[in-house]
């Protein structure tokens, strides 16, 4: 009898179709890409971070800088194109060091999930400064270009992400002080 109800409660528990046993893994799945999210937005701050102390990049910025109001003033303040471009390098790569700390303390992570927000909200509105985003042509439309319109796009995924690792680390901190 008693070997019975253990055999029913193990086959009541085991999943009936594929899709149950997928779904089952649905818990492992979510943390494994919250941290591959944690880690790929590290991984981009840190690199875009130290390409603004290249020539290369810190020319290529000069539109983007000096056509965006929220960040022009980083040109007259620390020189152009290299000490605006560097400033923001700083920046970017301290976020994304504070991005990494969600593995040590949610504190660090929270940091840089708010430096990222406001990063890639910046990046966002040079969409709207920019000269050359929209195919030229396609003015007023939403044809963006292929060089900078697409560069500039993406970001609007990384805000995002950014906006989630906040909410992920300030519940987080919340979580530890109900402890």
């Amino acid at each position: 009898m008693a070997t019975r109800a253990i055999t029913d409660t193990l086959s009541a528990r085991r999943p009936t179709s594929i899709l149950d046993r997928i779904s089952e893994q649905g818990e492992s799945i979510a943390r494994l890409g919250s941290f591959a999210i944690t880690i790929t937005l590290a991984v981009i701050f840190l690199w875009f971070g130290s390409l603004k102390f290249i020539g290369f990049e810190q020319e290529g910025l000069v539109g983007i800088i000096s056509n965006n109001p929220l960040i022009s003033w980083l040109y007259p303040v620390f020189g152009q194109p290299a000490g605006g471009a560097m400033f923001l390098g700083v920046v970017e790569i301290a976020a994304g060091l504070l991005i990494l700390g969600r593995l040590v303390d949610p504190r660090l992570s929270a940091i840089g999930g708010a430096i990222g927000v406001f990063s890639f909200f910046v990046t966002v509105t040079c969409m709207f400064t920019t000269p050359g985003v929209i195919q030229p042509g396609w003015e007023g439309t939403l044809a963006l270009s292929p060089g900078l319109g697409a560069f500039l796009v993406k970001d609007i995924v990384l805000f995002s992400a950014c906006l989630w690792l906040l909410g992920v680390s300030l519940t987080a901190m919340h979580a530890r002080r109900g402890l």
